[in-house]
């Protein structure tokens, strides 16, 4: 972070100061008192399960010079009437602050995160570069990841999400982009925003943050992305795998067994031979776009080809594929999901299980509103199109896959209904056997990572 005092912080934020105003805040901002440590400044935040004003002395004792709070406490704080504003405030100077810095913002139905993860390790070969960690994507995710910035960052690729109209312009503000990247316009949040058009209204706020001199970096496969062009002044740049007419894209896809994607970017530069090691060819959309971000800001094509091809997953429970000594392979996938999500997971299934056996523990995709049954319907069919031999729904809210999946009359597979991760352990023991692939996913309230993370237990599992 930019070294900022006591009295500085108050000045931006509009709070009141408690504590000696020359202390300089040097270390990192954060939210969880547990990660509070030697010059860092904690930020109280009242949540459902926990108030973080609790944990203020605390985390001045490990370090914490000081803490953002909303009412008084025990310790050196400052204190504000509003936190997401006044973080959003921090970050915004932090951000005015670092004049030679490019920032990139990424925002899609789908993912963001891994676009972000590639983006990020091909980027940092041009420079210091400062990335969100996981999904640090809203009002608090992003100030905190723009305030670990300091004099010499040089690049920051941020992740944008939204919950509703306005929040991605809001997000905008607090750390203007440059460079803009819109993946897909999906389901995710539907029900929020109120249907496919309303998504991708609150989608392009991105693009038309850009200014004239930026770049807009659109998926030409999805129309709802592309037709974002007219509401940009900055330069479009065009990405995909199916449009032939896209200036930077992917040709001859082919995957491993274990769904490792390799694939020919081609790029105005001329062609390079790309194999991931991330899993599924739903990757590919997402490391074309990765690739033109870094192509914008600098990076050479036979360093994109490196970057790519030695690019590892940072986000965890996103298509983890792990093969257990006895020959069972688990895909753990179960931080999120959303209706194209999940389809582009079954494909990856089928495609490892295509020597074996598939089973596909499935638990709730929030945030549909009046979609949600067909959605869930719709992925029970696709779940027995792909011929699997048991589809488990885990939960009441997860149990219209089912019914989809036995619309499919030529599916022979076992659908089973539980009440919760237990119980869906349970139905798979003594089932498994060499050859067979499981796949776990869900919306991330369903928590069903737990899961994944038992069929490995004990097991020197390879990836």
């Amino acid at each position: 972070m930019i070294p900022l005092t006591l009295a500085q912080i108050a000045e931006i934020t509009g709070g009141q100061l408690s504590g000696e105003p020359a202390a300089v805040v040097t270390g990192e901002v954060v939210i969880d008192s547990r990660r509070a440590g030697p010059g860092g400044l904690f930020v109280a935040v009242a949540g459902e399960r926990a108030d973080g004003h609790d944990f203020a002395s605390a985390a001045v004792a490990a370090g914490a010079v000081a803490v953002l709070a909303t009412r008084p406490v025990p310790v050196p704080s400052v204190l504000v009437g509003d936190v997401p504003a006044a973080l959003a405030a921090l970050a915004r100077f932090v951000a005015d602050s670092l004049p030679a810095a490019a920032i990139a913002g990424l925002t899609g139905s789908s993912g963001k995160t891994t676009t972000k993860d590639l983006a990020a390790q091909l980027i940092e070969r041009l420079g210091s570069t400062i990335a969100p960690a996981g999904s640090f994507n809203n009002e608090f995710g992003l100030p905190l990841t723009v305030l670990r910035a300091d004099a010499a960052t040089r690049y920051l690729v941020l992740e944008l999400s939204a919950r509703g109209p306005g929040h991605i312009a809001y997000l905008c503000r607090i750390a203007p982009p440059r460079y803009g990247v819109v993946l897909n316009v999906g389901h995710a949040h539907a029900g929020e925003f109120g249907g496919l058009d309303q998504v991708a209204e609150a989608k392009g706020e991105l693009v038309e943050a850009l200014p004239a001199d930026g770049v807009a970096i659109l998926n030409a496969d999805d129309p709802r992305v592309l037709a974002m062009a007219a509401r940009t002044a900055a330069r479009v740049v065009t990405v995909g795998v199916d449009d032939r007419a896209a200036l930077i894209r992917a040709t001859d896809v082919r995957l491993d067994d274990l769904g490792r994607p390799s694939f020919t970017l081609l790029t105005p530069e001329g062609p390079a031979a790309i194999t991931l090691r991330l899993h599924g060819a739903h990757i590919v959309p997402d490391a074309v776009a990765a690739a033109a971000l870094a192509r914008e800001l600098g990076l050479g094509l036979a360093d994109i080809a490196d970057g790519l091809c030695a690019a590892v997953a940072r986000s965890r429970w996103r298509m983890e594929v792990h093969r257990r000594r006895d020959g069972v392979t688990v895909i753990n996938d179960a931080y999120n999901a959303n209706p194209e999500s999940v389809a582009a997971a079954l494909r990856a299934l089928r495609h490892l299980a295509q020597d074996g056996r598939g089973f596909a523990v499935l638990g709730h995709m929030a945030e549909l509103g009046g979609t949600s049954r067909a959605s869930h319907e719709d992925v029970g069919e696709l779940a027995a199109q792909a011929d699997l031999a048991g589809v488990i729904a885990v939960g009441d809210e997860a149990a219209p896959i089912l019914a989809g999946a036995r619309r499919v009359r030529s599916w022979t597979g076992e659908a089973l209904a539980v009440p919760d991760g237990a119980a869906a352990l349970d139905a798979l023991s003594n089932q498994l056997k060499p050859g067979d692939v499981v796949l776990v996913k869900a919306s991330r309230a369903a928590h069903l990572e737990g899961v994944a993370e038992a069929l490995l237990a004990g097991e020197e599992a390879d990836r």
